[in-house]
């Protein structure tokens, strides 16, 4: 079969179209016929190896594990002696652990704990986009805000593929959801039902006067000290993601009960079934900016580190 590789950390370059063997699903395992994938900000840090921290886990020097892609939609195609959930010819999707990544191939195999049957009114492009973004979504607001209905929530990076979710979900609990993006985005963060827009090149949220319950901040741009001055007293910040070093040890020292990290993000059964619920019922319909064929892969994450993208990138898997 046809899968990515890399086989050296560095830019795009480095990823490899190339002939691997197809996987053989253990007995508790799913093969799945991959239809669609979706490119993740941890795929670009991975394959680059940075920040250098994250090669204590994939190896210093060359990637132990050659494998990117996490999210993944498409058919089940055998199943192993003890799989009871799925048979073939099913419609799935889910998120692959971020140590076993490699839906960006034309097939995997994974546990069938891992998928969920793909919504009905879901293609499998959109389905792919959904699991990784959605979960740091869900669980940063939920698990670190520990959000309720009626609380004025925040959404710093409402236009990329983690904030685009976080709107719908913020909205789906009831919340009054401000969403910050560049002027280009304003129409699209209203359009997916944020109450209220800020063109972060015209004000800055933190110096306005406003006051929230929650800020999620899915980018990681500000500092502890930013998002303090824009809560309210009992306020939370939960940052999902940080642009360097010196903002994530900020967050881990100085951030205190109200504003901090969020724990990476857990793929788990339970969350997959509740996100499918929300997108039957069209409470969050995933925001693709482009998609492109398995084979232009290294194109697909050269777009997705501009940081320009508009929801997620997808990637788009054709068998023959």
């Amino acid at each position: 079969m046809k899968a990515i590789l890399f086989t050296k950390y560095g830019s795009p370059d480095v990823l490899q179209f190339t002939d691997v063997e197809k996987p053989i699903p253990g007995d508790d395992e799913v093969l799945v016929k991959v239809h669609a994938a979706s490119a993740n900000p941890a795929d670009w840090h991975i394959m680059r190896g940075e920040p250098f921290l994250a090669r204590l886990v994939n190896g210093l020097f060359k990637p132990k594990h050659p494998r990117l892609g996490a999210d993944v939609a498409g058919r089940v195609e055998a199943t192993g002696k003890n799989v009871t959930q799925f048979h073939a010819g099913d419609e799935v999707f889910g998120e692959l652990s971020l140590n076993k990544m490699g839906s960006f191939a034309e097939y995997v195999c994974a546990s069938e704990d891992t998928f969920a049957l793909k919504p009905v009114n879901m293609t499998f492009e959109q389905a792919a986009a959904v699991p990784l973004a959605a979960f740091t979504a869900l669980q940063g607001l939920r698990d670190k805000g520990q959000i309720q209905s009626g609380q004025k929530v925040l959404i710093n990076g409402a236009s990329g593929g983690v904030g685009t979710f976080a709107v719908q979900i913020a909205k789906s609990y009831g919340a009054e959801v401000t969403g910050v993006c560049s002027t280009r985005n304003l129409e699209l963060v209203r359009s997916i039902g944020a109450d209220h827009v800020i063109d972060y090149t015209k004000e800055d949220f933190t110096n306005n006067g406003q006051r929230y319950d929650l800020i999620f901040d899915a980018i990681g741009n500000r500092s502890v000290s930013d998002l303090k001055r824009a809560l309210t007293p009992n306020g939370i910040g939960s940052i999902a993601g940080f642009t360097s070093l010196p903002l994530l040890f900020s967050a881990m020292f100085f951030g205190g009960k109200q504003v901090g990290l969020m724990e990476t993000a857990s793929a788990n059964k339970k969350d997959l079934l509740f996100i499918k619920e929300l997108l039957e019922s069209g409470k969050i319909v995933p925001v693709i900016d482009r998609a492109y064929p398995l084979s232009e892969t290294p194109e697909a994450i050269r777009y997705l580190e501009t940081s320009r993208a508009r929801g997620k990138v997808v990637i788009t898997v054709e068998h023959k």
